[in-house]
């Protein structure tokens, strides 16, 4: 993740404690860490596993998920974006946890019109409370080659970056009585699946079936992260001196600036900045973050 910096004050002790990450996940077999988990064959692992893809025609879309939970780490996966008409339909890229009360780190890809940019759509749940949207242009054609999306989830923040840039945080507040995501593990899921009642100029444009079956490309997974055993043990559980700086990672100086350059030029929607949605006042970690 670029632009990063590491502190040991704060988190030392936890950090002591969690240890290093165990887990550096295969990029070359994608089998190994990612299972289909729907779909009837629509979802495929070729190329010896190097390449996944999800698919969506009018009976059904496709998804899967990652083999293990994590507990904090810093995820990567390349994606390639359905290309063409893409309107109505919706590529997620997520973690979550399970139950009512759920977290989840969301990366949303809304189809469009030919020509027009896809629209990124960003949310953060925590105790199954989200409505923390930001959306945003891409400034690239994610259509026509591969880019890396990454989640930087540790005690301190959690971080979204593009290609290395990263374009949101979200810090953790906890201190100011704003919930956290600390203490539900989450697997990694994937799915392709119509959304045209919302997903296209607020569900206006729908999705045209004629250009069927719709199909994006995922490779080079990897996962720096805490793995949790089905047992409720972490791989992180060594308390030898930890190596992984993913860890205690904050964006530094030029990362902030980075950051900033990007939301000014692509952000196009902001839950802490809309008015309309929060007439009594904007949530409260938006004048804090």
């Amino acid at each position: 993740m670029a632009s990063l910096s590491s502190s040991n004050s704060a988190y030392l002790l936890l950090f002591v404690v969690i240890g290093s990450s165990i887990l550096a996940a295969s990029a070359g077999d994608l089998k190994k860490d990612l299972e289909i988990t729907w779909g009837d064959g629509r979802a495929k692992m070729l190329n010896n596993g190097e390449l996944l893809t999800l698919s969506l025609d009018k009976a059904s879309g496709s998804g899967f998920e990652s083999r293990n939970t994590f507990m904090y780490g810093q995820i990567d996966m390349q994606l390639k974006l359905v290309a063409g008409n893409s309107a109505g339909t919706v590529t997620a890229y997520y973690l979550s946890s399970k139950g009512s009360d759920w977290d989840e780190i969301d990366f949303e890809f809304l189809g469009n019109l030919s020509g027009d940019p896809y629209i990124l759509h960003t949310n953060v749940f925590s105790q199954g409370k989200g409505n923390r949207e930001q959306q945003f242009h891409l400034w690239f054609d994610p259509t026509a080659d591969f880019h890396t999306y990454s989640i930087l989830w540790n005690p301190k923040n959690i971080i979204f970056s593009v290609d290395g840039t990263p374009i949101r945080k979200f810090k953790n507040l906890e201190s100011n009585g704003i919930p956290y995501l600390k203490d539900k593990p989450m697997r990694i899921h994937s799915s392709l699946w119509n959304g045209d009642d919302w997903a296209t100029r607020g569900g206006l444009v729908k999705t045209d079936w004629s250009k069927a079956p719709f199909t994006a490309s995922y490779r080079n997974f990897k996962a720096n992260a805490c793995v949790i055993a089905s047992s409720g043990s972490s791989s992180c559980a060594s308390k030898s001196q930890p190596s992984n700086s993913w860890f205690n990672q904050e964006l530094d100086s030029n990362g902030e600036k980075r950051m900033k350059s990007v939301q000014k030029k692509f952000m196009i929607y902001n839950y802490c900045t809309d008015a309309k949605r929060f007439p009594k006042g904007f949530p409260k970690e938006c004048n804090m973050s």
